[in-house]
């Protein structure tokens, strides 16, 4: 007979194995661009602060267009004819933040974090008109006047989920279009393309225009590239969305190319 530490391994490996197959079906389903691929975006007050209320209750659907604008401009950049590929509904805001990562945690530790929050996401996923999206996005909303650097935000291809921080702040809300779309691509299956170390952009999968000559400065930031290369070793944050495109590494990741 198995003790129990192991039998309870075992079982979770089980539970992994069925959910690889069932995530390996909506990686395909969620990528193969035969229609739109529809996003529930779900705010959330991160640190209870009146600011984070007030900028959640001012959201429209309407704020998060620019995001879809962008989608149909790059798609159709990279030859993909689809007249909607992304669409981004905004959900009913949420009095409970998902299960956060485990800090420092093992394999197992993080294993049982992500199930948790596949299934707490199949439990909060309801949008105002009923449809069940083929991504989930939780927006943690933070006040800059007490945190001026965020946490690190997540997009997860197991369960189409992702974890997003962002600034409760009107200025700072091109910034915030631009990590949304970063970790939504994440959960497409698109990779990161900058250096962990220093979070410069990575050439040439992290540049833009990585062919452009003189090379520097690139006119455009790579999306999971994160920065507009400026210089060898320089390089800014994208104000908003529309100073950076999908370079060609990414496009094949998502299975645009």
């Amino acid at each position: 007979m198995l003790p129990g530490k192991n039998l309870r391994i075992l079982v979770l490996l089980a539970i992994l194995a069925w959910l690889g197959a069932d995530l390996l079906a909506d990686r395909l389903n969620t990528t193969d661009w035969n229609q739109t691929l529809w996003v529930g975006v779900y705010p959330v007050n991160a640190d209870d602060s009146e600011r984070a209320a007030k900028a959640i209750s001012a959201l429209e659907s309407g704020d998060f267009a620019a995001i879809d604008a962008w989608f149909l401009a790059e798609s159709r950049r990279h030859g993909l004819a689809l007249a909607a590929p992304v669409s981004l509904r905004l959900g009913h805001p949420l009095a409970e933040p998902p299960p956060l990562p485990p800090a420092g945690g093992g394999w197992l530790a993080v294993a049982w974090w992500s199930l948790k929050l596949r299934w707490w996401a199949d439990d909060h996923d309801r949008l105002p008109d009923g449809l069940r999206p083929d991504v989930r996005l939780y927006l943690l909303y933070h006040d800059p006047e007490t945190r001026s650097r965020l946490p690190h935000s997540l997009g997860l291809q197991k369960g189409l989920v992702g974890i997003v921080h962002v600034f409760a702040s009107a200025a700072q809300a091109g910034e915030n279009r631009v990590v949304i779309a970063h970790e939504l691509l994440h959960t497409l299956g698109a990779s990161d393309k900058y250096d962990p170390a220093n979070a410069q952009p990575l050439y040439p999968q992290g540049y833009a225009e990585p062919a452009a000559a003189p090379l520097y400065p690139q006119r455009f930031a790579e999306i999971m590239g994160g920065r507009t290369p400026l210089a060898p070793r320089e390089s800014e944050i994208p104000a908003d969305i529309d100073v950076t495109r999908i370079g060609a590494v990414t496009a094949r990741e998502i299975r645009w190319k």
